[in-house]
């Protein structure tokens, strides 16, 4: 993603945003601007490009920020047409830098600032950029978030609960949230029946983010939305789990019925090939064998601890298959573990741990050498 997403930002792009804020602002020094934004550019990475974009819009546009923020909202193209972000491309992306310079120059002018980040993120986003506002000023933001969970708008809707988020990705961490998790979940409860998967998803997500920080709390949520909640809420809350059961967090593994721990033997381990080069893949196939005298709800993941450049490992958790196994019975499982090399992870040669989780409990399944 992280290629695209650089050669995004690119002269010719910032000359379509120059003709934005021209047909805004009929006195924007269009020219100027487009040689100031594009001059060195190409040196840049993908979000050294944006700020630097937004460096050069806070030089051309009018020097006072309301004026300056005015311009900014009418060069706004139309809103997105979906309540969903899947399928839209790189498009939206054309609006990071206005995020950017509202974030760096808008905090003096609170509601004027609220207002461009209302309009923006029905074109884009302003999670990023409204972390800002509520480092700065809580209780304030917090009372916009109050009326933009009922706004008709679903976009809207999301930005209260993704820009909450306590561990937001490419964001910086907001500390008043990490000490005040209580007033988030207040925010989440309105939303978490949202009519859009939109929004149901970004509450999942930032319930997910939450349980890294306050497991309990997470836990306890949860455990309140499962009591009268519908199949849709059932979905949101696993997948705001996810963190917490490949952590194999009890309450977590409980809620979702797997919390019993489980009477198994795991047989006939074979780790195909047992020598791999990096670009190569591994399968890894056993039996579990029930050894109790009564049915069982079974969760099985794939642990892989990867080595990491240092020598030391890090394990990563692969989803295997829900299972429900009655006394006695054999179930065979299998997966796939991919050594080729990846934007999100890198291989280097060693010894490798291979384990199987099941509700919670690590059985080792083997060792296999990965080489250059």
């Amino acid at each position: 993603m992280a290629d695209p997403l650089k050669t995004f930002f690119s002269p010719s792009l910032v000359r379509r945003i120059g003709a934005d804020f021209v047909r805004a602002h009929s006195r924007f020094p269009v020219e100027a601007f487009v040689k100031d934004a594009s001059t060195g550019l190409q040196k840049l990475e993908l979000l050294d490009r944006a700020k630097h974009i937004a460096a050069s819009l806070q030089r051309h546009l009018p020097s006072a920020y309301p004026d300056a923020i005015d311009v900014v909202v009418r060069a706004l193209g139309p809103e997105l047409e979906s309540d969903e972000l899947i399928g839209v491309g790189m498009g939206p992306f054309i609006y990071l830098p206005h995020a950017l310079f509202i974030a760096e120059h808008g905090l003096e002018h609170f509601d004027l600032s609220m207002h461009a980040q209302y309009e923006l993120t029905k074109r884009f986003s302003a999670e990023s950029s409204i972390r800002a506002y509520i480092a700065g000023d809580p209780e304030r933001t917090f009372a916009f978030f109050r009326k933009w969970v009922m706004d008709p708008n679903a976009h809207v809707r999301r930005l209260v609960s993704e820009g909450t988020r306590l561990r937001l990705p490419w964001a910086s961490r907001v500390a008043w949230l990490d000490g005040h998790p209580e007033r988030v979940v207040a925010l989440l409860e309105q939303l978490k029946d949202d009519p859009t998967t939109l929004v149901r998803r970004s509450v999942a997500n930032n319930l997910n983010d939450l349980g890294k920080v306050h497991p309990d709390l997470l836990t306890r949520t949860c455990g309140a939305w499962l009591k009268s909640g519908n199949e849709a809420r059932r979905t949101l809350v696993e997948h705001a789990l996810r963190s917490a059961i490949k952590r194999g967090e009890p309450g977590a593994l409980s809620l979702l019925g797997f919390g019993e721990h489980p009477a198994v033997a795991v047989e006939h381990v074979r780790i195909t090939p047992a020598r791999v080069a990096i670009g190569g893949s591994v399968s890894v196939a056993f039996e579990l064998r029930s050894t109790s005298r009564k049915p069982q709800a079974l969760l099985v993941d794939l642990v892989v601890h990867f080595v990491k450049a240092n020598g030391r490992t890090r394990p990563k958790v692969f989803k295997l298959k829900r299972v429900a196994i009655t006394p006695g019975a054999t179930v065979s499982l299998e997966g796939k573990v991919s050594f080729a090399p990846m934007t999100t992870r890198r291989h280097f040669r060693g010894n490798h741990r291979l384990d199987v989780v099941v509700n919670g409990v690590t059985y080792h399944l083997g060792n296999l050498e990965v080489r250059p």
